[in-house]
């Protein structure tokens, strides 16, 4: 009845695990990312058509932790899931800045990705896991998006950089950082070091970015196997040739 697709890779020393075709299956591309005993849920949907009236992309990202997802339920007077905490708002941050420059210019249809945190390890932090889902959900939508990314973190200490560092090690690390990018670069970095030089700053990018090489293999290989047809690219926006034009001339 399902058509399910499952990609799996050893990661830093634990399973990351994509799987496409049992839940969501109404959403353009949806993805259940686990990595460890961390579990995300990502789906991408689009409109069909642009939205009018908007000379902007309309991308919406939400990323949102459930209790339940570490084995609690809200007591009290409060039994409901409060408005969204400091981190789920920057986590859907972190997830947007990568992903919306690999949009065409000129698409203008309502986009959302919503990325649900269904269970939580305590080791493993969702954010990372949420952004690789998201990028694969996105892969697989038929969308145009010129991805699929890929993400890490990386923790260093006694000098060695550390993949994906566990709760506990990130709390005894000196560098907190998050990388997201492409085959061919890197497009987002996020972190917070305690006075490191700028040789293992920059090594550290080169690390995490030769580390999400894998990951992008395989939301190819998930593409490959699930992928929906593509979408027509929108046409360039009316006036652009004139306007360049117009610059070459002044400039």
């Amino acid at each position: 009845m399902f058509k399910v697709t499952r990609k799996e890779i050893e990661w830093g020393g634990r399973p990351l695990v994509l799987e496409s075709g049992k839940i969501a299956r109404q959403a353009d591309g949806a993805i259940m990312a686990t990595y460890g005993g961390t579990q995300v849920l990502c789906t991408a949907v689009a409109a069909k058509q642009p939205r009018a009236g908007v000379d902007f992309f309309p991308l919406t990202v939400n990323y949102q932790e459930k209790t339940f997802a570490a084995g609690k339920i809200p007591g009290g007077f409060f039994k409901r899931e409060g408005r969204p905490s400091e981190k789920e708002t920057l986590t859907s941050r972190l997830i947007d800045r990568p992903i919306r420059p690999l949009f065409p210019e000129g698409f203008r249809n309502e986009t959302q990705i919503v990325c649900t945190v269904l269970a939580h390890d305590m080791e493993n932090d969702p954010d990372v896991v949420s952004l690789i889902g998201a990028s694969a959900a996105l892969t697989i939508s038929g969308v145009p998006f010129f991805g699929p990314i890929g993400a890490t973190r990386v923790g260093y200490k006694n000098g060695e950089y550390i993949l994906n560092p566990r709760q506990e090690e990130l709390e005894e690390s000196d560098l907190d950082l998050v990388v997201a990018g492409t085959r061919d670069g890197v497009l987002m970095v996020e972190s917070q070091a305690n006075e490191l030089d700028e040789e293992v700053m920059l090594g550290s990018v080169v690390y995490a970015h030769e580390q999400i090489q894998p990951v992008i293999d395989m939301i190819i290989r998930m593409a490959e196997g699930c992928a929906k047809d593509a979408w027509d690219l929108p046409a360039a926006p009316e006036g652009q040739d004139d306007l360049l034009e117009v610059l070459k001339d002044r400039a």
